[in-house]
């Protein structure tokens, strides 16, 4: 089974994250910002991965340091559990609609980070407390740590809920894809030799 675990503690936060590539979909997740927990389950869901996020930080300032180190963590589990990448499908792409919004996600597998971030909400975006621009940060972390190049895009929406709802479902799906293991796949999948 292909499965990473990272920790990171600073003095900001304290995160454990496990995945397995391999897994059913099974989640566990408590950051403290209900939120991201939502968003970040349901990511597991429909990746089918296990996915186990705890975390910890210093919300009573700002949820930004736990957004962005819990996207550093993620993106460390995967590409320790991506492992030597032999044999993965490399590519992935997925569009969810939800309700009024149509988000779409696609990303490379290539050893190189790299975040394109097409995504607008609408005036009076909040969610309860939490800032939706956060989500860039995350997904900003969570490529660079990966190593991924991830572009992400929503077409139309109207509600910011289900802006960010179909944009985590959609990287689920893609990752899902991207991290499938190809029997046809010699090596890993690049002319180069290298990812």
């Amino acid at each position: 089974m292909r499965k990473g675990l990272i920790d990171r503690k600073t003095k900001e936060t304290d995160i454990s994250v496990t995945i397995n590539l391999d897994g059913s979909g099974k989640y566990a997740v408590r950051t403290t910002i209900p939120f991201l927990d939502h968003m970040l389950s349901l990511m597991g869901k429909h990746g089918l991965f296990d996915l186990t996020v705890k975390a910890q930080g210093d919300t009573d300032i700002d949820d930004h340091h736990t957004v962005e180190d819990v996207g550093i963590a993620l993106g460390k589990a995967l590409k320790q559990a991506l492992g030597d990448l032999k044999g993965i499908t490399r590519y992935g792409q997925a569009s969810v609609p939800m309700d009024e919004t149509l988000a779409s996600v696609s990303l490379d597998i290539s050893g190189r980070s790299y975040l394109v971030y097409r995504v607008e909400y609408p005036k009076k975006s909040k969610l309860r407390e939490f800032d939706p621009d956060l989500i860039e940060d995350f997904m900003q972390a969570f490529a660079a740590n990966a190593g991924i190049t991830l572009h992400i895009g929503v077409a139309y929406g109207r509600n910011t809920h289900h802006i960010i709802e179909a944009i985590f479902k959609s990287l689920g799906r893609a990752l899902r894809e991207a991290v499938t293991i190809d029997p046809r796949v010699k090596g890993v999948p690049s002319t180069k030799g290298k990812l």
